[in-house]
């Protein structure tokens, strides 16, 4: 089983937001980095890229696959996690914390109504 922080929102393409005021912080969930094994490269967007609510923003590279990362809202990128990029192995010591791939400048707070909570993701996931 995986962790599913309550204080999240979560996407059907697996990414999740955390939202503070106008800025979201997002990654993506355990349980995508579970399926995709030993992740060996992270293409993200510079600061000031602007990021649209369905549409890819980056890669995710790992042994089994490579797989586009969808931004969860529309806004302006104002900060990506170059560490994470430089070492793109360590995005499964802390998916929520540390290892979160995007802060964006949200231009529309109502587009996040439509994810999941961790409840409705974790059903989604696990069948629950």
């Amino acid at each position: 089983m995986f962790e599913y922080p309550e204080d999240l929102k979560y996407t059907n393409s697996h990414e999740y937001v955390r939202l503070e005021e106008n800025i979201a912080t997002v990654g993506i969930t355990a349980f995508a980095i579970d399926q995709l094994g030993d992740i060996v490269f992270l293409d993200l967007p510079e600061v000031g890229a602007a990021v649209e609510k369905g549409q890819t923003f980056g890669t995710i590279e790992s042994v089994k696959a490579v797989e586009d990362i969808y931004s969860p809202v529309t806004g302006t990128v104002i900060e990506s996690n170059k560490a994470l990029v430089d070492e793109p192995e360590n995005i499964v010591n802390d998916p929520y914390g540390n290892s979160w791939l995007l802060k964006v400048s949200i231009d529309n707070l109502q587009e996040i109504e439509t994810a999941m909570s961790a409840t409705e993701y974790r059903s989604k996931v696990e069948g629950a």
